[in-house]
């Protein structure tokens, strides 16, 4: 999933809209094993949204075991002590809801969507899976054939999928960011049931969970379910992930990737902080914003003049996400036209950051910027799983959702000398990486997704 500018966009929403920040505030409360519970109501329509999230994803794999967070993922669904494999999402359906899951490199979380009146039901079945989940090796054996299709379909036939991994491998020397969430190809073939086991055991405890829950419901009750569903699980020890820091980058790195497409793409990616403590890390706040003169709205900076003034790039791109667990990327991507090479284009997108290194931008653009930011994500605020996926990603970061209004003062304070500042700081050759998609003849023949894939 791909949250650029996702809680930026929110934030300054709520800012720039009376009465939008403090409009119905999240409850939270942690139950005496450790599980947290955050509760936002919203009561314009008589549903719920119920998402577990577990704080462990990609980053906390090794190598020879690397994809097993997202198998595990696949397997929640295959059966405990009370149901059968499928009987949770047959459940889920036949209450009148939607159910599915998705793992990160930093989280693992499951949700539903379902009439207000069945969470009772969605926390009895999440509780169960928890506690009471079965591996059975012929599932897995099924399963893991699943999954192995789903990287050959997602990954290994797709060049932008290709590419992204080449460029996340290339970038990150230690750290395990520098491998796919789907895992590499050889450790799903050698991976075992075994394996699912121990990383269930491992790390799926409530003291390593949080419950999200948005819509029209109570928290009072919604405690007191917690309580009742998930209340009497036991806790356990976690295991202690060690650090695994990048070393000093040197230089430019760069990688070439082969691959069936129809176009080029070159990718830059430069090393910049994540977010850590919101007084001290402005770097990021300001980060965030240039990310948004960029690429924050359909006529911003890299698209007006790479594509429609000067016609050099099919489509261009900005991205950064400063709320991981891991190092961030300030990622700028484009294909060029016919005729133009990848270097010219490379250097074309490096020119518009250094533009504003030297020139900045004005308060006009700023607060511009802003004003298509809002126009352009407010309406996250009208979904229940928009608001819950924000709880959610704020919660795994290590941040935390009661953080939200001091955030929206430090992005409101952030100035045209900050963003210059940064376009300055962080954008020379010793934190670049470049990946460059060579395009092969494509093939005209479309295989079909694979059958059993959840996401």
């Amino acid at each position: 999933m791909k949250f650029q500018n996702i809680v930026l966009g929110l934030m300054l929403a709520a800012a720039m809209i009376p009465g939008l920040s403090q409009a119905e505030p999240a409850q939270e409360f942690v139950l005496k094993n450790g599980m947290k519970v955050i509760v936002k109501e919203d009561h314009r329509a008589p549903t719920a949204v119920h998402m577990i999230w577990y704080k462990v994803g990609s980053i906390d794999e090794v190598n020879g075991n690397t994809g097993v967070a997202h198998v595990l993922e696949h397997m929640m669904f295959k059966g405990t002590k009370k149901h059968k494999p499928g009987e949770f999402s047959r459940i889920v359906a036949a209450s009148g809801g939607r159910d599915n899951a998705f793992t990160s490199k930093d989280y693992t979380a499951y949700y539903q969507q379902i009439p207000k009146s069945r969470l009772k039901d969605m926390m009895a079945l999440e509780s169960d899976r928890m506690a009471n989940l079965i591996l059975d090796e012929k599932e897995f054996s099924k399963e893991i054939r699943v999954v192995m299709e789903e990287r050959r379909w997602r990954t290994d036939d797709k060049a932008a999928a290709l590419l992204d991994e080449s460029l996340n491998a290339t970038a990150f020397m230690t750290h395990p960011y520098r491998r796919p969430v789907i895992g590499w190809m050889s450790d799903l073939q050698n991976m075992r049931v075994q394996d699912a086991r121990a990383w269930h055991d491992q790390w799926y405890a409530p003291n390593n969970a949080t419950m999200v829950v948005t819509g029209d419901v109570d928290a009072k009750q919604v405690r007191a379910l917690a309580e009742k569903y998930f209340g009497g699980i036991k806790p356990k020890k976690l295991s202690v992930t060690r650090p695994q820091d990048e070393p000093e980058q040197r230089g430019i790195k760069r990688v070439l990737v082969k691959a069936p497409a129809d176009n080029p793409v070159v990718v830059l990616a430069f090393k910049v902080p994540s977010l850590r403590n919101i007084e001290k890390d402005d770097d990021v706040f300001a980060l965030d914003v240039l990310a948004a003169v960029l690429d924050g709205y359909d006529n911003a900076r890299l698209t007006a003049k790479l594509v429609r003034t000067e016609k050099k790039a099919n489509d261009v791109s900005a991205d950064y996400s400063p709320l991981v667990r891991g190092p961030s990327l300030f990622v700028l991507e484009g294909s060029p036209v016919l005729g133009v090479g990848t270097m010219e284009l490379e250097k074309m997108l490096r020119a518009e950051v250094d533009r504003i290194a030297k020139e900045g931008v004005s308060e006009a653009e700023l607060n511009r910027v802003k004003t298509q930011l809002v126009a352009s994500q407010v309406y996250k605020r009208d979904s229940l799983f928009g608001q819950a996926m924000e709880i959610g990603v704020m919660e795994m970061s290590g941040i935390g959702h009661k953080q939200i209004d001091r955030m929206i003062e430090k992005l409101k304070a952030v100035t045209p000398g900050q963003v210059r500042a940064v376009a300055q700081k962080y954008f020379g050759d010793d934190s670049l990486t470049i990946a460059t998609l060579v395009p092969l003849p494509v093939s005209e023949k479309k295989e079909p997704a694979p059958s059993g894939m959840r996401h």
